[in-house]
């Protein structure tokens, strides 16, 4: 059971107030460069047994490479890299014969019209919370990524959230909030008022409503197939009398949208990622480089 959220001090004590700050700042830092770690390490193993690579460096170099490439995250280029099947050790394609398919639309993305970077991850996960919360007018919210590795979900956007609440949810499992009930059902969750709700377990409720929410809706990011990658979720000030049919419409829309551009991200952007990298590791086998 995780831990509650740690509260500020009673007292002015400004000094106090301030290491607490800049300690709180820094464990985020040191779990953000901790949180792929596993993983990574996991490939640099991977590629340097298929590549007959020297060391860990030069390893950790190709995966660098190929992330910075094709803008994918050094921890999802990982991840994909240990779970897809491995390639034919004399082939130059680890992927041969794949079909692509051209960038699904998002109709409420307007920066997608004007060309603002082919496979931008990081412009979409923006989009879909900036458009979640233009519906439900609200300026609280976050969008989280399902965990292919570990199971549960991962905060990778969010805005109008304390430090402690970004603290407390940088990862949710399958239990204990709206979130997790969402994505478990692959269906929208609208929790009218978060002291009351039994979705949640109490850890997670004293950390909501020490950040300010009383209410929060959540909608899953689900792929044609049906199958949840992540989630958006909105939080309000005040209980909550529930949305209407458009707003929910308009929220099952951008959620298939999205789950749908994601998916083809991983087939595409990610897939042309590894590419890179089998042809990296290649070309280097058994010489040895440095990270950039």
């Amino acid at each position: 059971m995780r831990a509650r959220p740690w509260s500020e001090p009673d007292g002015d004590d400004e000094a106090v107030r301030q290491e607490l700050a800049r300690l709180r700042a820094e464990v985020r830092q040191l779990r953000t460069r901790m949180e792929g770690r596993p993983l990574v390490a996991q490939a640099q193993g991977m590629l340097r047994e298929r590549y007959a690579l020297p060391d860990a460096e030069t390893a950790f170099a190709l995966l660098q490479w190929a992330s910075q490439q094709y803008n994918v995250k050094l921890r999802t280029l990982a991840e994909a890299a240990v779970g897809a099947p491995r390639p034919d050790d004399r082939g130059a394609l680890w992927f041969p014969g794949r079909a692509r398919h051209a960038e699904p639309a998002l109709s409420f993305d307007e920066e997608q019209d004007r060309r603002a970077g082919r496979g931008n991850r990081s412009r979409v996960l923006t989009a879909v919370l900036s458009q979640t919360l233009a519906i439900v007018d609200t300026d609280m919210g976050n969008v989280q990524i399902a965990d292919r590795t570990e199971g549960g979900l991962r905060i990778e956007r969010h805005t109008g959230h304390t430090p402690d609440f970004v603290d407390f949810f940088a990862y949710v499992g399958d239990e204990g909030t709206s979130c997790a009930k969402a994505a478990r059902e692959v269906a929208q969750v609208t929790v009218e008022d978060v002291a009351t709700d039994a979705v949640f377990s109490e850890d997670a409720r004293s950390a909501i409503l020490h950040a300010g929410s009383r209410a929060c809706h959540s909608v899953p990011l689900i792929t044609a197939s049906g199958l949840c990658v992540g989630m958006v979720s909105a939080h309000f000030e005040r209980p909550l009398k529930g949305l209407t049919r458009a707003q929910l419409k308009a929220l099952a829309v951008a959620g298939a949208e999205v789950g749908e551009w994601l998916a083809w991200y991983d087939r595409t952007v990610v897939l042309d990622a590894l590419e890179h990298l089998h042809a990296l590791g290649r070309a280097h086998g058994g010489g040895s480089i440095s990270r950039r």
